[in-house]
């Protein structure tokens, strides 16, 4: 049998006569295929992979093209969405765009899908100018999904616009495929002083084997807000690599959220280049897994030009034989004078058995900044258990509030209030606390 690599490359010719020769990107695609092909999949040999191993995914025949289209119905998905609220909807099951579910419009902004926006002469110029700019050419993964980059969201939101709603991205896989492997491609631009909310699901309907190699790339022009919230609570038999790209100019305010629940191996490289002042970029991440699930976060703030900020806390909870891995990377040009660079990551290991890896880089050349890192590891706080039990809590109900606290404070930057209470309910039932309060 064919390993990944072989089937990709040699699947790519097919690709291309599907998606069609004469593509404006077809050199772009090309020419990723050729740096996949000369790097392959990332190995533990390499630092930033060295917990995170991806040899047994490579050995799983997964289909690369699915067969045949999947309707889904509204009622069997629902739970899935924010339902709470009205949305804007890009949905995709197996990697195909499902109309029937979605809701885009191009009413003084673009949601709507990739494919369009590659392929239609007046998406062109946008594509030219955005398509492959800020994403990794020589990272391996990233630019095998360039190389087979066809379907995505597509969001442009024009100067001085802001969308009536948040869009939520939502990709259903149905299990048609005994294993599949899907490569969307998210190219969100958000113009002059506007402002964005976007919510992103994976979302596996059976236990067949999933593994989402997923590419999105974020421009925020100058004094735009853009607000990015991955939900990641697929089931244990779906992997995802999840890399994402993000340019901002001067006064913009960039913030990702990152809930990792479910999933059995999940990877995100989040990237944030700064280029221009007055910038601030904000990356919160909460993890909760168990069993053999494993989770590792890589991040990379750029600070280029002065007078600039960047946030992040990232809090894990790791039980059973669980793996969590924190890679945060902090660099400051020799010019970015004033920057204020904070990360923070703590962890608390419910077993043993389960392992955290904790890294912070900082790569500092100017001499005028504030940069802090810190991290912890460690067990519950004791005499905060024996205090809760002092006041009639039973012990298994005072460990889950007092991890419900600890994960719940990241919380307290979403923007979307359906969302929060949604992310409250998840965080509570994965730690088994009954939350007898209103959120």
């Amino acid at each position: 049998m064919m390993d990944l690599k072989e089937k990709l490359v040699s699947s790519f010719l097919a690709f291309e006569n599907n998606v069609d020769f004469e593509h404006p990107i077809h050199d772009i695609r090309a020419e990723a295929l050729k740096n996949f092909e000369a790097k392959g999949f990332p190995t533990k040999k390499e630092e930033a992979w060295k917990y995170t191993s991806l040899n047994a995914l490579q050995k799983k025949d997964f289909s690369i093209f699915p067969k045949q289209e999947s309707i889904l119905e509204y009622k069997n998905v629902k739970k899935y969405f924010l339902h709470e609220m009205d949305t804007y909807k890009i949905v995709f099951i197996d990697g195909v765009y499902s109309s029937y579910l979605s809701e885009t419009t191009h009413d003084g902004v673009d949601i709507c899908l990739m494919s369009s926006a590659l392929t239609k002469p007046m998406y062109k110029q946008i594509i030219e100018v955005y398509f492959n700019k800020v994403a990794s050419k020589d990272e391996s993964l990233t630019t095998l999904n360039t190389a087979f980059s066809r379907e995505g969201a597509y969001i442009y939101i024009p100067k001085n616009k802001v969308p009536k709603k948040p869009i939520e991205i939502v990709h259903f896989s149905t299990g048609n495929e005994a294993a599949l492997m899907l490569q969307p491609r998210n190219l969100i631009i958000a113009e002059e002083n506007t402002e964005l909310q976007v919510i992103e699901r994976h979302q596996s309907l059976t236990e067949n084997e999933v593994f989402t190699n997923s590419v999105t790339e974020i421009f925020a022009a100058k004094n735009a807000i853009v607000d990015y919230y991955k939900v990641q609570n697929d089931s244990k038999t779906s992997s995802l690599i999840d890399n994402t790209y993000i340019s901002q100019k001067s006064d913009s305010v960039v913030s990702v959220h990152t809930f990792s629940f479910g999933g059995k191996l999940t990877r995100n490289n989040l990237n944030f280049y700064q280029n221009g002042e007055h910038i601030d970029s904000i990356l919160k991440g909460v993890t909760i897994i168990g069993e053999k699930q494993h989770v590792d976060h890589h991040t990379l703030v750029h600070h280029i030009e002065p007078n600039c900020e960047s946030h992040q806390d990232y809090k894990g909870i790791f039980g059973e034989k669980a793996t969590g891995v924190f890679n945060g990377k902090i660099i400051v040009d020799k010019i970015a004078q004033k920057t204020n660079a904070f990360q923070k990551n703590n962890n608390i290991l419910m077993s043993d058995k389960a392992t955290i890896n904790s890294k912070p880089q900082l790569e500092i050349f100017a001499d005028d900044v504030k940069c802090s890192h810190g991290c912890t590891i460690g067990q519950l706080d004791e005499e905060a258990l024996f205090y809760l039990q002092s006041r009639g809590i039973p012990k298994k109900e005072a460990r889950a509030l007092l991890m419900y606290a600890f994960a719940n404070n990241v919380l307290a930057s979403v923007k979307i209030p359906e969302l929060k209470t949604r992310i409250n309910k998840l965080i509570a039932n994965k730690l088994g606390v009954r939350l007898g309060f209103d959120l």
